[in-house]
């Protein structure tokens, strides 16, 4: 224990020390909800170094991560059959540029595998939903009640709250038209859609 002690506080594996200490405490923050794992300019990006398409906050963990380790196992087995004080020198410094080179070429290959868990492009937001069709999901729909099913451009589905003006019928099943989004009440207004009078032939 008193070996390993020395050695993660000694160069050059203190400097990655000091770095893990920071990621740990940053993703302590995130579980907590403190923080957020996209934080720090999420996308912005080490595509020049192959490591883009995963947040600086996952990547850097990663770097700062398999880094420190392989300083530590370096340190670890070079100390014994070197002369005492040897790897505070030149090859500390050896040491250090091979763990951040290694570190890098593995974090590479690492980030490979889960760039499809964080796509570039953003999911639709709720007012991607404005002029678009939409299908009643309850019995009835006015002024303080109604929700509706609305496909996205993207494929996907949502149920969203509705409201209308007016007393026309809109009941479960029958097709509206989501025409304007109430941020305050989070909630659409719909109106009743009627194809055969929109020129544009809108599908949803």
């Amino acid at each position: 224990m008193w070996t390993f002690l020395v050695v993660v506080s000694g160069f050059p594996t203190i400097l990655f020390t000091a770095a893990l200490v920071v990621v740990v405490a940053f993703w302590l923050l995130v579980a907590v909800g403190a923080a957020e794992s996209h934080g720090f300019d999420a996308h912005a990006h080490f595509d020049a170094w192959g490591m883009g398409g995963v947040p600086v906050t996952v990547a850097f963990s990663l770097l700062t991560a398999i880094g420190w380790f392989l300083s530590l196992v370096a340190t670890v087995l070079l100390d014994p059959v070197l002369p005492s004080g040897m790897l505070r020198g030149p090859l500390g410094l050896a040491v250090l540029a091979g763990a951040l080179l290694v570190a890098w070429r593995v974090t590479r290959l690492l980030v490979h595998p889960v760039r499809r868990l964080f796509p570039d492009e953003p999911g639709p937001s709720r007012l991607d939903f404005v002029g678009l069709t939409c299908t009643i999901r309850t019995g009835r729909v006015d002024g303080g009640f109604g929700q509706a099913e609305v496909a996205a451009k993207d494929g996907s589905t949502a149920v969203v709250q509705v409201r209308q003006h007016g007393a026309e019928s809109l009941g479960s099943g029958s097709t509206g038209l989501l025409y304007a989004y109430d941020e305050a009440g989070e909630f659409f207004w719909v109106a009743p859609y009627d194809a055969a009078i929109d020129p544009r032939g809108r599908a949803g």
